[in-house]
């Protein structure tokens, strides 16, 4: 009996700590733009993008800002970022036409390096390892697009017939937090919505693709997948839901241990729709929405809402020590865990 009380207390200690611990700490408000662009290097340089053509950066953990909007385009809204350094980074906006712009002077000048005037391409997010990268688009006639680089995004290579992403009938990509693929040194996985929620799982050395159903809550165009993270080639979470009703949960999570071949839920989920998911850890995951940010501790099998604020996006120093969050109304939080 003595050590059940123990035990109870212990674990009680533990939970009020981690409720503690857990601060939000505003960096940026009130900026004029929805930031979903999101991209950290090293310990300290955090960049960011969002619409009305804004673009910032900062070398000091975010105690001091630099805006260095792309002129010409403020009417652009730069939904994802990556960045290589404290003056290289590529940003791709949603949209038509689409554009893909590049910096290597911290943003003093931007370079288009691709461009296209389709009336109905709309461009969702890019990835990078190393000086590899690839970008995703909704889909044109009936399959995904993707565009690849092989310099750090100096110049892109339309690849959409190389590699045949077949989409079904109502089924796209999201563009909400730039997080709807992941990229390993050999692979490229791959969340999509709408109609269906699909996980593709691409091996391009084997010249392989394979695409398998997710249960996530779809249907319509405002469902499925909007992002996914992976611990390993074989451990991934997926979140979503639906962005129109961003406080219901009734299928917004699902766990994956065999590379997308198959999903499970989880025992807790997560409190509504969800835009970004994170692994902080290998098994401290977050998760973050327009109705709040959620934590697991245990890689995502139990779920706890630690805030309500809303935000989009989910970034980590790394060395996995500052997170990052960015919102809709010009916003960007430090969490401290």
């Amino acid at each position: 009996m003595r050590f059940k009380t123990t035990f109870s207390a212990i674990t009680l200690l533990f939970s009020l700590l981690e409720s503690q611990a857990q601060q939000f700490v505003p960096l940026v408000e009130n900026i004029l733009s929805s930031f979903r662009g999101l991209s950290t290097v090293g310990k300290n340089t955090v960049w960011v993008s969002g619409s009305n053509g804004t673009v910032g950066y900062t070398k000091d953990q975010g105690k001091s800002w630099i805006w260095v909007n792309p002129v010409g385009y403020e009417k652009y809204d730069f939904r994802d970022i990556h960045a290589f350094s404290n003056k290289e980074a590529v940003i791709i906006n949603a949209g038509s036409p689409a554009v893909v712009l590049r910096t290597n002077d911290a943003g003093k000048t931007w370079h288009l390096v691709y461009e296209n005037n389709h009336p109905e391409i709309f461009l969702d997010d890019l990835a990078f390892v190393g000086k590899e990268g690839f970008i995703l688009g909704d889909p044109l006639d009936g399959f995904f697009q993707l565009l690849k680089t092989s310099n750090k995004g100096k110049t892109w290579k339309d690849v959409s017939s190389d590699y045949f992403l077949l989409a079904d009938s109502g089924e796209a990509a999201f563009a909400a937090s730039g997080s709807s693929m992941k990229m390993f040194k050999d692979r490229l996985y791959i969340g999509t919505g709408g109609t269906y929620a699909s996980f593709f799982n691409y091996y391009p050395k084997g010249l392989k693709i394979d695409k398998y159903d997710v249960p996530i809550w779809s249907g319509s165009s405002s469902t499925g997948i909007f992002a996914i993270d992976f611990y390993d080639l074989q451990k991934g979470i997926a979140v979503g839901g639906n962005y129109l009703d961003d406080k219901n949960n009734q299928n917004n999570v699902l766990l994956t241990t065999d590379a997308g071949v198959s999903w499970t839920k989880p025992n807790a989920p997560v409190n509504g729709y969800r835009s970004d998911v994170l692994f902080i850890t290998e098994n401290v995951v977050l998760a973050t929405g327009t109705s709040g940010t959620d934590i697991s501790y245990d890689a995502g099998y139990n779920w706890k809402n630690i805030s309500s604020l809303s935000f989009n996006t989910i970034g980590k120093s790394a060395d996995n020590k500052v997170i990052y969050l960015t919102g809709s109304k010009g916003n960007v939080f430090r969490l401290d865990l």
